[in-house]
């Protein structure tokens, strides 16, 4: 039964460490792309489309600083699992770190879920988008970018869970307090 235990455990930290990996990619790769348009790159800026795409277009004070807010959120939200997963158990930080992970991994798989229905709804054609709308950007959120977030919220749910299930496999079994106390007589 230990044996057994232990095999799990080390399955399901595993393959917690590697979705945790993989979101770090996922995520790193995203924050990336916000930090090439915060240096001034425009490849791929007017995929972006609406309110979004004007914004990022005019090169203004407020939208630079926007553009490295998003960048440095989704650089913490990628480092969020790894932390989650890799510091010392029951540490403060950890507590917090699986906390805002499970936050990150509601988000990202609820909102990249969301748009991805619908841009996929408009791509179809079951949904009518509006008259002025930038088809070539619908199309680009539908196929990549809130995919991206779809992929990226479950790489965060799989490590979170792996982790859980890991971590319960690797705990010691729990003890009653009748046993905790040599005095006490258990009928």
């Amino acid at each position: 039964m230990r044996a057994r235990q232990r095999t799990s455990s080390s399955a399901g930290g595993s393959t917690a460490l590697i979705a945790a990996w993989a979101a770090f990619a996922f995520g790193a790769a995203y924050a990336a792309v916000s930090a090439y348009w915060g240096l001034g790159g425009t490849g791929l800026l007017d995929t972006l489309g609406g309110t979004l795409g004007k914004l990022a277009h005019s090169a203004s004070a407020g939208a630079l600083i926007l553009v490295w807010a998003v960048a440095v959120l989704k650089l913490v939200a990628a480092l969020l699992p790894l932390a989650a997963i890799r510091l010392a158990e029951r540490s403060s930080a950890r507590q917090w770190a699986r906390a805002l992970s499970w936050v990150t991994a509601a988000t990202l798989t609820v909102y990249g879920l969301a748009l991805t229905g619908v841009g996929l709804l408009v791509q179809a054609g079951v949904i009518t988008a509006a008259a002025h709308a930038d088809r070539r950007a619908l199309a680009w959120h539908a196929f990549l970018w809130d995919p991206w977030f779809l992929c990226w919220g479950m790489l965060v749910t799989t490590a979170m869970v792996a982790s859980r299930r890991s971590a319960r496999a690797a705990a010691p079994p729990r003890t009653s307090p009748a046993e905790l106390d040599p005095h006490s007589r258990v009928v």
